[in-house]
């Protein structure tokens, strides 16, 4: 491997070749159908929960992190008869996603005082930016270090100035979004500023690098199950790039990563939405105790509890037991004991999110 090293954006390349102009038509309309399907759900938050699980578990094992749906659900609920040290930091990665886009939205912006936060979120520290040498991406099977990212601290602080500047100032480089989205996915995990969590973050940073561009409103749209998918050509592209300055094969490649989450994430959020008229109908024409809030609860998380109800309906636990039992009794959930707490699955629900593996 020839000795590559980063420099400051933006670079002196066109970017924009006949077949990189030529994928973004397509990838631009799944998009914008995403966007506008997303803002048909009445509660947003439900979109955000369900969706950002998912791709808290997908994004975490990228990076060897495995957990499965049932212990990732579990997890949310916080019953003191279930731990699970990986799901744990699956739900780290929802807790740092929803920082980043609260933040985001609250600013308008994407600074590095942001991904410190997001990173140190995901990595229950804040250990900040690389200051000690020793850094080096490796080839999981073999051993071979294949890149080594810059060691010096000073210069890992100049280039992330740089790549913050190039986040927000659009006059810096006039592309496309879903052209600069893989250039500064390049550029940030090539930086590789954090001792760990740079996978993850940097995948944070791709959706909310989209928000800042309006091309969604919501953290929803997903690369990871995406990468996964394509984990061998996603590391290869990366590395062609360092090796041979190929970027258009880079940019396609995540172009296209762009449009078929985006039409995958549409597909999903039709079903829901079905799932959710069912429920609704049944509900609304069999249970008194019908509202939107509880349907709102029920699809917000696979697994809800007694807890959840309470909060979400401002009702007494009383109330919420029976409300839960009642939906139990006639399938509408399915009770599951743990410990000495009860939760309930929203088996339609459930079976969506884990039809995608």
């Amino acid at each position: 491997m020839k000795n590559w090293g980063l420099t400051e954006l933006p670079l002196n390349i066109d970017f924009e070749t006949k077949k990189v102009l030529k994928s973004l038509p397509a990838a631009h309309a799944a998009l914008a159908e995403l966007k506008g399907i997303a803002s048909t759900i009445p509660n947003q938050s439900i979109l955000i929960n369900t969706l950002g699980l998912q791709e808290a578990k997908d994004s975490s094992a990228i990076e060897n992190i495995i957990t499965t749906h049932d212990d990732l659900y579990k997890s949310e609920l916080n019953l003191d008869a279930f731990k699970s040290l990986n799901a744990k930091e699956v739900q780290n990665y929802i807790s740092a996603l929803k920082k980043g886009f609260e933040l985001t939205s609250k600013s308008g912006l994407l600074t590095n005082r942001t991904i410190l936060q997001i990173q140190g979120e995901l990595e229950n520290n804040k250990a900040g930016f690389r200051k000690l040498p020793g850094t080096a991406l490796k080839n999981a099977s073999t051993g071979e270090t294949v890149y080594t990212p810059p060691q010096d601290y000073d210069e890992i602080m100049r280039l992330m100035a740089n790549l913050e500047k190039y986040i927000n100032d659009p006059e810096l480089q006039d592309c496309d979004p879903l052209i600069k989205m893989a250039i500064i996915h390049f550029q940030f995990e090539s930086i590789h500023p954090f001792y760990d969590g740079n996978g993850r973050t940097g995948r944070i940073i791709n959706i909310l690098y989209l928000i800042l561009e309006k091309i969604q409103a919501l953290p929803i749209l997903y690369l990871s199950n995406y990468i996964i998918k394509h984990k061998a050509d996603y590391y290869r592209y990366l590395q062609k790039v360092r090796d041979e300055n190929l970027w258009e094969e880079w940019i396609l490649f995540m172009i296209k990563g762009a449009e078929e989450t985006a039409k995958e994430t549409i597909d999903l959020i039709f079903k829901i939405k079905e799932l959710m008229l069912d429920y609704k109908h049944k509900l609304r024409d069999n249970y008194k105790f019908y509202s939107q809030d509880l349907l709102n609860n029920l699809f917000k998380y696979p697994y809800t509890k007694i807890e959840f109800v309470v909060n979400d309906l401002g009702v007494s636990r009383l109330t919420a037991a029976n409300y839960l039992n009642k939906l139990s009794d006639n399938n509408m959930l399915r009770k599951e004991k743990l410990g000495t707490g009860n939760y309930y699955i929203n088996e339609g629900l459930f079976e969506l999110l884990t039809k995608r593996e």
